[in-house]
């Protein structure tokens, strides 16, 4: 970072470690974080330095690097922070802290992990100020958002929403909520199992996951069957006594929506498959499945023109790579030299229709499911993440990157 971090201010100014203040030292780095528009900080003891890394859009960077010796006060001075048991060494922990207002009232989830070189500290930063749980504002495609508004008004079946860590599936299923709360009011029953809860919503009855107490996903949904829910909300498929409670959820009279690890799109029947899901039930049950990624935008005050990759520009049509407006920020700081500044979405959204259902009956390869919902008018997402690189909104790289794991 081009100006030192105010925890590295803090740190030069001291005339040796003796004077150091733990709490000060450690509310400077989460500042630091916040400033910057972090949304996790990296505490990680290395060989001969305590690193502190920031990730910023996406992307880790570098903020300070601190005094090996003051590891295990750090990591003690987090576990206070977030209630956990601050003498215990050698276990993982996780715990909350709620950061007062002079940090914006930001949220940290903070996971304590032991290595062979000391305990490492992650904060994932929730910053209630700068999440919006408006579907119109998260930047989907116009045509996109409106097939998506037209599942979310079904009366029953199952939505699922697969990206990586980082994605936005988690903003955009509670987006989906307030839309359906803001439409319905109190008519409905909305009931959710998360783990953990991130936000806590009106007139939603949300539940957090106690595995030590065996309350899993798997508990918490049969549990809830029983509630009489009309909308339910799963954090996340991760098993099939989950899958098999959610897909059955979702032909019973439940408008389900919850979140599934796939490599692509398409790919969630074959997962759900192997989770011993019978395709015929799948076929029932399934509404869509929304592809989410987060590009990195270019940099209002540093983008400029620029020739992308040649081997890139080879996939792209003569027309596109004529007439294209390819941009790129060059670093300035306002985006910290990275070129970058803020993130958007882009989707891809597979709407189940007749020839998607025959499709998984079958067992078809993902490659022809993907290949059927395009010809039916779904816009993949590297169509979509190029749709904005031709506009100037983001690099032919940054899209490339992000999308390469989908290319079936």
């Amino acid at each position: 970072m081009s100006v030192p971090s105010l925890a590295a201010q803090y740190i030069q100014s001291l005339e040796d470690l003796k004077g150091v203040e733990i709490t000060t030292l450690v509310n400077y780095v989460v500042l630091d974080a916040v400033k910057a528009g972090a949304s996790d900080i990296h505490v990680e003891p290395w060989e001969n330095t305590l690193c502190v890394r920031i990730r910023v859009t996406g992307q880790l960077m570098e903020l300070v690097h601190l005094p090996l010796e003051l590891k295990e006060k750090v990591a003690g001075r987090f576990k206070v922070m977030a209630t956990l048991v601050s003498h215990v060494t050698g276990i993982p922990q996780d715990g909350k802290a709620n950061m007062g207002p002079e940090f914006g009232g930001v949220q940290l989830r903070v996971s304590i992990f032991p290595t062979i070189l000391g305990e490492k500290v992650v904060c994932r930063i929730f910053d209630p100020s700068s999440r919006t749980f408006n579907l119109a504002a998260l930047g989907f495609e116009e045509r996109t958002l409106q097939d998506y508004i037209a599942l979310l008004n079904k009366p029953n079946g199952l939505i699922l929403l697969t990206g990586p860590t980082g994605s936005g599936k988690t903003t955009a299923i509670y987006a989906s909520l307030y839309h359906l709360i803001e439409k319905h009011g109190t008519s409905i029953s909305v009931a959710s199992v998360e783990d953990p809860v991130e936000v806590h919503l009106a007139t939603v009855s949300q539940a957090q996951l106690n595995v030590a107490a065996e309350f899993t996903f798997a508990a918490a949904l049969r549990s809830l069957m029983r509630q009489d829910p009309q909308i339910i909300m799963v954090g996340e498929i991760r098993d099939p006594e989950t899958a098999g409670i959610a897909v059955q959820a979702g032909l019973t009279g439940h408008l389900v929506i919850s979140t599934v690890h796939s490599g692509t799109t398409a790919g969630v029947f074959a997962r759900l498959i192997n989770m011993n899901i019978e395709p015929f039930l799948l076929a029932s049950s399934m509404l869509g499945v929304m592809g989410v990624r987060l590009v990195r935008k270019n940099c209002p005050y540093c983008s400029m023109p620029y020739e992308p990759d040649v081997l890139l520009l080879k996939s792209l049509t003569p027309e596109q790579a004529e007439n294209g407006t390819f941009r790129k920020g060059a670093g300035c700081e306002h985006c910290k030299n990275t070129g970058y500044s803020g993130r958007m979405a882009i989707t891809e959204l597979l709407v189940v229709n007749e020839a998607i259902r025959e499709a998984v009956l079958e067992k078809k390869p993902s490659r022809q499911i993907q290949e059927i919902a395009i010809a039916g008018g779904m816009r993949a997402l590297w169509h979509s993440g190029l749709e904005r690189v031709l506009a100037g909104e983001t690099t032919l790289e940054e899209v490339a990157r992000k999308t390469a794991s989908d290319q079936l």
